[in-house]
Protein backbone atom coordinates (compact mmCIF):
# COMPACT_ATOMS: atom_id res chain seq x y z
CA UNK A 1 0.00 0.00 0.00
CA UNK A 2 1.58 3.12 -1.15
CA UNK A 3 0.92 6.16 1.82
CA UNK A 4 2.35 9.56 2.16
CA UNK A 5 4.24 10.01 5.52
CA UNK A 6 4.66 12.94 7.77
CA UNK A 7 8.10 13.18 9.96
CA UNK A 8 8.66 16.33 11.89
CA UNK A 9 12.18 17.99 11.77
CA UNK A 10 13.07 16.44 15.15
CA UNK A 11 12.12 12.81 13.65
CA UNK A 12 13.95 13.41 10.49
CA UNK A 13 16.93 14.45 11.80
CA UNK A 14 17.32 11.74 14.61
CA UNK A 15 16.54 9.25 11.60
CA UNK A 16 19.27 10.46 9.51
CA UNK A 17 21.81 10.80 12.19
CA UNK A 18 20.95 6.51 13.03
CA UNK A 19 21.68 3.78 9.98
CA UNK A 20 20.34 1.73 12.95
CA UNK A 21 16.95 3.21 13.71
CA UNK A 22 16.18 4.13 9.93
CA UNK A 23 17.05 0.37 9.37
CA UNK A 24 14.50 -0.52 12.14
CA UNK A 25 11.76 1.95 10.40
CA UNK A 26 12.06 0.35 7.17
CA UNK A 27 11.70 -2.95 8.78
CA UNK A 28 8.06 -1.88 10.20
CA UNK A 29 7.57 -0.71 6.85
CA UNK A 30 7.97 -3.54 4.82
CA UNK A 31 6.50 -6.00 7.48
CA UNK A 32 2.81 -3.61 7.31
CA UNK A 33 3.29 -3.48 4.12
CA UNK A 34 3.57 -0.22 3.31
CA UNK A 35 5.50 1.91 0.43
CA UNK A 36 6.08 5.60 1.24
CA UNK A 37 6.11 7.54 -2.34
CA UNK A 38 5.55 10.70 -1.00
CA UNK A 39 6.63 12.90 2.28
CA UNK A 40 4.65 15.90 3.60
CA UNK A 41 7.35 18.11 4.56
CA UNK A 42 4.89 21.04 4.93
CA UNK A 43 4.73 21.00 8.93
CA UNK A 44 7.91 21.05 10.56
CA UNK A 45 6.66 20.94 13.91
CA UNK A 46 4.56 18.96 15.84
CA UNK A 47 1.11 19.11 13.34
CA UNK A 48 -1.36 17.02 16.35
CA UNK A 49 -0.11 19.55 19.40
CA UNK A 50 -3.07 20.83 21.31
CA UNK A 51 -2.75 24.61 19.10
CA UNK A 52 -0.60 24.72 15.96
CA UNK A 53 -2.67 27.29 14.06
CA UNK A 54 0.23 29.95 12.23
CA UNK A 55 2.81 27.61 14.06
CA UNK A 56 2.82 25.32 10.59
CA UNK A 57 4.37 28.06 8.72
CA UNK A 58 7.43 28.22 10.36
CA UNK A 59 10.38 28.23 9.60
CA UNK A 60 9.87 30.24 6.25
CA UNK A 61 12.13 29.16 3.04
CA UNK A 62 14.38 32.03 3.12
CA UNK A 63 15.73 30.33 6.24
CA UNK A 64 18.17 27.55 6.34
CA UNK A 65 15.89 24.98 8.33
CA UNK A 66 13.62 24.78 6.09
CA UNK A 67 16.00 23.18 3.48
CA UNK A 68 18.00 21.02 5.72
CA UNK A 69 14.55 19.19 6.91
CA UNK A 70 13.89 19.46 3.10
CA UNK A 71 17.47 17.35 2.65
CA UNK A 72 16.94 15.14 5.20
CA UNK A 73 13.59 13.83 4.15
CA UNK A 74 14.50 13.59 0.47
CA UNK A 75 17.52 11.17 2.52
CA UNK A 76 14.73 9.00 4.33
CA UNK A 77 12.51 8.64 1.10
CA UNK A 78 15.24 7.23 -1.05
CA UNK A 79 15.00 4.85 1.99
CA UNK A 80 11.73 3.65 1.91
CA UNK A 81 10.41 4.22 -1.23
CA UNK A 82 9.60 1.52 -3.74
CA UNK A 83 13.49 0.51 -5.68
CA UNK A 84 12.30 2.38 -9.27
CA UNK A 85 9.83 4.94 -7.60
CA UNK A 86 9.63 8.48 -8.23
CA UNK A 87 9.50 10.40 -5.26
CA UNK A 88 7.93 13.91 -3.85
CA UNK A 89 7.96 15.96 -1.07
CA UNK A 90 5.35 18.80 -0.56
CA UNK A 91 6.49 22.34 1.34
CA UNK A 92 5.30 25.38 2.16
CA UNK A 93 4.18 28.28 -0.13
CA UNK A 94 6.99 30.11 1.41
CA UNK A 95 5.66 31.97 4.50
CA UNK A 96 2.74 32.47 5.92
CA UNK A 97 1.09 35.96 3.38
CA UNK A 98 1.21 38.82 6.04
CA UNK A 99 3.28 40.43 6.59
CA UNK A 100 4.40 40.17 2.64
CA UNK A 101 8.13 39.23 2.76
CA UNK A 102 10.52 41.80 1.64
CA UNK A 103 12.12 41.86 -1.50
CA UNK A 104 15.54 40.53 0.08
CA UNK A 105 13.75 37.62 2.10
CA UNK A 106 12.31 36.34 -1.63
CA UNK A 107 16.00 36.40 -3.07
CA UNK A 108 16.84 34.19 -0.25
CA UNK A 109 14.02 31.95 -0.77
CA UNK A 110 14.80 31.34 -4.41
CA UNK A 111 18.41 30.90 -3.19
CA UNK A 112 17.47 28.40 -0.62
CA UNK A 113 15.34 26.43 -3.34
CA UNK A 114 17.69 26.70 -5.81
CA UNK A 115 19.88 25.08 -3.49
CA UNK A 116 17.66 22.24 -2.60
CA UNK A 117 17.13 22.26 -6.71
CA UNK A 118 20.93 21.45 -7.15
CA UNK A 119 20.90 19.11 -4.29
CA UNK A 120 18.19 16.89 -5.90
CA UNK A 121 19.87 16.82 -9.39
CA UNK A 122 23.11 15.59 -7.80
CA UNK A 123 20.98 13.17 -5.63
CA UNK A 124 19.36 11.80 -8.80
CA UNK A 125 23.11 11.21 -10.58
CA UNK A 126 24.50 9.95 -7.01
CA UNK A 127 21.30 7.30 -6.61
CA UNK A 128 19.13 7.16 -9.45
CA UNK A 129 16.28 8.39 -7.66
CA UNK A 130 14.21 11.23 -9.36
CA UNK A 131 12.84 13.26 -6.08
CA UNK A 132 10.76 16.24 -6.41
CA UNK A 133 10.12 19.46 -4.39
CA UNK A 134 6.22 20.15 -4.03
CA UNK A 135 5.70 23.77 -3.23
CA UNK A 136 1.52 24.04 -1.92
CA UNK A 137 -0.28 27.30 -2.27
CA UNK A 138 -2.62 27.49 0.54
CA UNK A 139 -5.13 29.93 1.41
CA UNK A 140 -3.32 32.74 3.41
CA UNK A 141 0.28 32.22 2.47
CA UNK A 142 2.25 34.38 0.09
CA UNK A 143 1.81 31.78 -2.63
CA UNK A 144 -2.03 31.22 -2.66
CA UNK A 145 -3.25 30.41 -6.36
CA UNK A 146 -1.62 29.21 -9.49
CA UNK A 147 -0.83 32.97 -10.92
CA UNK A 148 1.07 33.09 -7.53
CA UNK A 149 3.40 30.13 -8.21
CA UNK A 150 3.99 31.26 -11.97
CA UNK A 151 4.15 34.89 -10.77
CA UNK A 152 7.21 33.67 -7.91
CA UNK A 153 8.72 31.40 -10.47
CA UNK A 154 8.78 33.93 -13.15
CA UNK A 155 10.02 36.59 -10.98
CA UNK A 156 12.18 35.25 -8.43
CA UNK A 157 13.01 31.91 -8.48
CA UNK A 158 14.35 31.66 -12.19
CA UNK A 159 15.82 34.63 -12.85
CA UNK A 160 18.31 34.24 -9.56
CA UNK A 161 21.48 34.17 -10.22
CA UNK A 162 22.29 31.19 -8.85
CA UNK A 163 19.58 29.12 -9.41
CA UNK A 164 20.02 26.36 -12.58
CA UNK A 165 17.09 26.68 -14.83
CA UNK A 166 17.18 22.86 -15.82
CA UNK A 167 17.47 21.77 -12.22
CA UNK A 168 14.59 24.39 -11.07
CA UNK A 169 11.81 22.84 -13.57
CA UNK A 170 12.81 19.41 -13.11
CA UNK A 171 12.83 19.30 -9.63
CA UNK A 172 10.45 21.93 -7.98
CA UNK A 173 7.51 21.37 -8.99
CA UNK A 174 3.75 22.27 -7.55
CA UNK A 175 1.76 20.15 -5.15
CA UNK A 176 -1.87 21.06 -5.84
CA UNK A 177 -4.44 20.68 -2.60
CA UNK A 178 -7.76 20.37 -4.07
CA UNK A 179 -9.43 21.73 -1.33
CA UNK A 180 -7.11 24.80 -0.84
CA UNK A 181 -7.79 25.24 -4.61
CA UNK A 182 -11.70 25.33 -4.05
CA UNK A 183 -11.29 27.96 -0.81
CA UNK A 184 -9.54 30.02 -3.25
CA UNK A 185 -12.24 30.01 -5.98
CA UNK A 186 -9.84 28.59 -8.20
CA UNK A 187 -11.66 26.42 -11.34
CA UNK A 188 -9.56 23.02 -11.04
CA UNK A 189 -9.02 23.31 -15.09
CA UNK A 190 -7.64 26.91 -14.51
CA UNK A 191 -5.50 26.06 -12.09
CA UNK A 192 -4.08 22.97 -13.76
CA UNK A 193 -3.66 24.76 -17.31
CA UNK A 194 -1.84 27.30 -15.99
CA UNK A 195 0.75 25.72 -14.49
CA UNK A 196 0.73 23.79 -17.87
CA UNK A 197 1.17 27.22 -19.64
CA UNK A 198 3.84 28.19 -17.67
CA UNK A 199 6.30 24.88 -18.48
CA UNK A 200 5.87 24.09 -14.35
CA UNK A 201 5.38 20.41 -13.72
CA UNK A 202 2.69 18.97 -10.88
CA UNK A 203 4.62 16.62 -9.10
CA UNK A 204 1.96 15.71 -6.53
CA UNK A 205 -1.98 16.11 -5.86
CA UNK A 206 -3.55 16.44 -2.59
CA UNK A 207 -7.21 15.08 -2.89
CA UNK A 208 -8.81 16.60 -0.41
CA UNK A 209 -12.10 18.06 0.24
CA UNK A 210 -13.46 21.87 1.56
CA UNK A 211 -16.79 22.92 3.31
CA UNK A 212 -19.23 24.91 1.34
CA UNK A 213 -22.18 26.41 1.97
CA UNK A 214 -24.43 28.69 -0.42
CA UNK A 215 -26.20 31.09 2.09
CA UNK A 216 -27.89 32.22 -0.84
CA UNK A 217 -30.05 29.03 -2.02
CA UNK A 218 -30.64 28.80 2.32
CA UNK A 219 -33.84 29.64 3.01
CA UNK A 220 -34.14 32.59 5.67
CA UNK A 221 -35.83 30.13 8.05
CA UNK A 222 -33.29 27.86 8.00
CA UNK A 223 -30.24 29.68 7.95
CA UNK A 224 -30.06 30.14 11.46
CA UNK A 225 -29.43 26.55 11.50
CA UNK A 226 -26.74 26.37 8.51
CA UNK A 227 -24.99 28.93 10.91
CA UNK A 228 -25.22 26.46 13.86
CA UNK A 229 -24.02 23.44 11.67
CA UNK A 230 -21.18 25.97 10.33
CA UNK A 231 -20.25 26.93 14.09
CA UNK A 232 -19.58 22.75 14.66
CA UNK A 233 -16.40 23.12 12.14
CA UNK A 234 -14.72 26.03 14.87
CA UNK A 235 -11.90 24.58 16.42
CA UNK A 236 -8.61 25.31 18.52
CA UNK A 237 -5.52 23.51 16.56
CA UNK A 238 -6.02 23.71 12.86
CA UNK A 239 -6.50 27.36 10.88
CA UNK A 240 -9.98 27.30 8.97
CA UNK A 241 -9.02 30.03 6.26
CA UNK A 242 -12.25 30.81 4.72
CA UNK A 243 -13.26 33.32 2.04
CA UNK A 244 -16.75 34.11 0.85
CA UNK A 245 -17.98 34.92 -2.47
CA UNK A 246 -20.73 37.27 -3.17
CA UNK A 247 -21.68 37.80 -7.03
CA UNK A 248 -18.48 38.37 -9.33
CA UNK A 249 -16.89 40.24 -6.51
CA UNK A 250 -13.62 39.39 -4.98
CA UNK A 251 -13.67 36.59 -2.55
CA UNK A 252 -13.76 38.19 1.26
CA UNK A 253 -10.83 36.74 3.03
CA UNK A 254 -10.76 35.62 6.55
CA UNK A 255 -7.82 33.70 8.11
CA UNK A 256 -9.93 31.83 10.24
CA UNK A 257 -13.67 30.14 10.52
CA UNK A 258 -14.37 32.12 13.70
CA UNK A 259 -13.56 35.62 12.11
CA UNK A 260 -16.07 34.83 9.34
CA UNK A 261 -18.90 33.72 11.41
CA UNK A 262 -18.35 37.09 13.85
CA UNK A 263 -19.40 38.96 10.51
CA UNK A 264 -23.06 37.76 10.96
CA UNK A 265 -25.08 39.75 13.43
CA UNK A 266 -28.46 38.58 11.83
CA UNK A 267 -29.41 34.89 10.33
CA UNK A 268 -30.66 37.03 7.60
CA UNK A 269 -27.77 38.75 7.03
CA UNK A 270 -25.75 35.72 6.19
CA UNK A 271 -24.75 35.46 2.12
CA UNK A 272 -22.79 34.39 -0.64
CA UNK A 273 -21.09 31.44 -1.00
CA UNK A 274 -18.96 30.63 2.07
CA UNK A 275 -15.51 27.70 1.17
CA UNK A 276 -13.93 26.67 4.44
CA UNK A 277 -10.56 25.28 4.69
CA UNK A 278 -11.48 22.30 6.75
CA UNK A 279 -10.11 19.07 5.41
CA UNK A 280 -13.57 16.80 5.50
CA UNK A 281 -13.30 13.47 4.45
CA UNK A 282 -13.60 12.82 0.70
CA UNK A 283 -16.63 10.48 0.88
CA UNK A 284 -19.16 12.79 1.98
CA UNK A 285 -21.31 15.08 -0.59
CA UNK A 286 -23.46 16.82 2.02
CA UNK A 287 -24.62 16.96 5.40
CA UNK A 288 -27.37 18.84 6.92
CA UNK A 289 -27.76 22.26 4.93
CA UNK A 290 -24.10 22.16 4.21
CA UNK A 291 -21.87 20.35 1.75
CA UNK A 292 -18.78 19.31 0.36
CA UNK A 293 -16.50 20.27 -2.70
CA UNK A 294 -16.72 16.75 -4.00
CA UNK A 295 -17.37 17.73 -7.60
CA UNK A 296 -13.93 19.66 -7.45
CA UNK A 297 -11.78 16.23 -7.00
CA UNK A 298 -13.69 14.55 -10.01
CA UNK A 299 -13.26 16.97 -11.67
CA UNK A 300 -9.10 17.87 -11.11
CA UNK A 301 -8.98 14.39 -11.85
CA UNK A 302 -10.17 14.55 -15.05
CA UNK A 303 -8.30 17.41 -15.84
CA UNK A 304 -4.69 15.73 -14.85
CA UNK A 305 -5.71 14.19 -18.00
CA UNK A 306 -5.58 16.72 -20.44
CA UNK A 307 -2.74 18.86 -18.68
CA UNK A 308 -0.58 17.02 -16.44
CA UNK A 309 1.35 13.62 -16.16
CA UNK A 310 1.50 13.62 -12.48
CA UNK A 311 2.04 9.94 -11.16
CA UNK A 312 1.38 10.78 -6.99
CA UNK A 313 -2.16 11.43 -5.59
CA UNK A 314 -2.35 11.43 -2.43
CA UNK A 315 -5.86 11.71 0.11
CA UNK A 316 -4.82 14.36 3.14
CA UNK A 317 -7.33 14.19 5.13
CA UNK A 318 -5.57 15.06 8.38
CA UNK A 319 -8.68 16.91 10.57
CA UNK A 320 -10.37 13.41 11.71
CA UNK A 321 -10.42 13.81 15.41
CA UNK A 322 -11.63 17.53 15.10
CA UNK A 323 -14.34 17.12 13.18
CA UNK A 324 -17.59 17.55 14.26
CA UNK A 325 -18.85 14.63 16.39
CA UNK A 326 -21.64 13.71 13.82
CA UNK A 327 -18.92 13.26 11.37
CA UNK A 328 -16.50 11.29 12.71
CA UNK A 329 -16.28 7.21 12.09
CA UNK A 330 -15.87 4.75 15.34
CA UNK A 331 -12.68 3.38 14.03
CA UNK A 332 -10.38 5.56 12.08
CA UNK A 333 -9.04 2.61 9.97
CA UNK A 334 -12.64 2.46 8.36
CA UNK A 335 -12.57 5.92 7.57
CA UNK A 336 -9.51 5.91 5.98
CA UNK A 337 -10.29 2.91 3.92
CA UNK A 338 -13.69 4.41 2.86
CA UNK A 339 -11.87 7.29 1.68
CA UNK A 340 -9.47 5.43 -0.63
CA UNK A 341 -12.28 3.32 -1.79
CA UNK A 342 -14.25 5.96 -2.87
CA UNK A 343 -11.43 7.58 -4.61
CA UNK A 344 -10.38 4.30 -6.35
CA UNK A 345 -13.30 4.70 -8.10
CA UNK A 346 -12.86 8.08 -9.19
CA UNK A 347 -9.28 7.48 -10.43
CA UNK A 348 -10.64 4.28 -12.83
CA UNK A 349 -13.02 6.47 -14.28
CA UNK A 350 -11.07 9.38 -15.20
CA UNK A 351 -7.50 8.27 -15.21
CA UNK A 352 -7.67 4.78 -16.45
Amino acid sequence: MGVGLWLSSQTAAELVASEAATAAFKRFLVDECLEVFTFNGFPYGNFHQDVVKHEVYKPTWFEQGRADYTKHLTQLIHCFAGETEEASISTLPIMWGSPRPTDSELVSAAELLGEVADYLANFEKETGRLVYLCIEPEPGCFIQRANDIVEFFENHLLPHEKTNEANIRKHIRVCHDVCHSVVMGESQRHALSTYAGAGIKLGKVQISSAVVVNFDAIELSDRQKAISELSGFMEDRYLHQTTIQRSDEEPEFFEDLPAALATIDDPKSATGTWRIHFHIPVYLERFGLLHASQQAIVDCVSECRNFSDVKHFEVETYAWNVLPPELQQADLATGIADELKWFEEVANQHLS
